[in-house]
């Protein structure tokens, strides 16, 4: 699904999260100061940038033919940069899900990636917590992931929950799939998570 796993960083949970950390603000959550990389969303000039970037951080899987339909994607979908003297060096993509059976929605993280050499610096972590921030704008209180639980644990995510994936998950994936509350009082959500149709293919399911 194009996460990059094993960003060594220091982490707040989403209740937790500071208010401090704002749409171009430029601050880095590892190193609690101000830096010179801002988060922004995403812009149609830096598709090219991020079509060079995914392939150095995932040789081998092919993430450029989702990532173009999500940049594209005109609803259901936000896509955020982080950008450091002109350069796109990180990206997340979130998507906006419906559950079966239920009048809500939920967010998905998918893709995340940054730049090889600008790993294990918090870019990662403020790109996520910044839309866990958006989502909850949104109303949205649960967000999904399929991922390495020792990384995604980080933000409070924890495996298995009462929504499954739109396809059956290999065993070896079965905890992959996680999810993230961000509040206490959260409403439970039960059913099949409705993907965006660029993700509606099983091939990006599997391993």
């Amino acid at each position: 699904m194009g996460e990059r796993l094993g960003e060594e960083e220091t982490l707040k949970t989403p209740s937790r999260r500071s208010k401090a950390l704002s749409i171009d603000s430029g601050y880095d959550i590892n190193l609690g100061m101000q830096t010179d990389v801002e988060i922004r969303e995403s812009q149609s000039t830096d598709i090219d940038a991020l079509v060079e970037m995914y392939p150095k951080v995932f040789p081998e899987e092919d993430l450029v033919p989702v990532l173009r339909d999500l940049l594209a994607a005109e609803q259901d979908v936000f896509s955020l940069v982080a950008v450091q003297d002109g350069n796109v060096i990180g990206h997340v993509g979130f998507s906006i899900c419906g559950v079966d059976g239920q009048s809500g929605h939920v967010g998905m993280i998918a893709p995340l990636a940054v730049q090889p050499d600008q790993q294990r610096k918090g870019i990662g972590s403020a790109l996520v917590q910044q839309g866990f921030m958006r989502l909850e704008s949104m109303g949205i209180d649960h967000a999904y992931v399929i991922g390495d639980p020792a990384y995604y644990g980080r933000f409070g995510f924890k495996s298995g929950g009462s929504v499954v994936p739109p396809y059956k998950l290999p065993d070896e994936w079965e905890q992959a799939w996680q999810s993230v509350s961000f509040s206490d009082n959260a409403p439970t959500m039960n059913g099949k998570i409705k993907v965006p149709a660029f993700w509606q293919h099983p091939h990006l399911w599997l391993p």
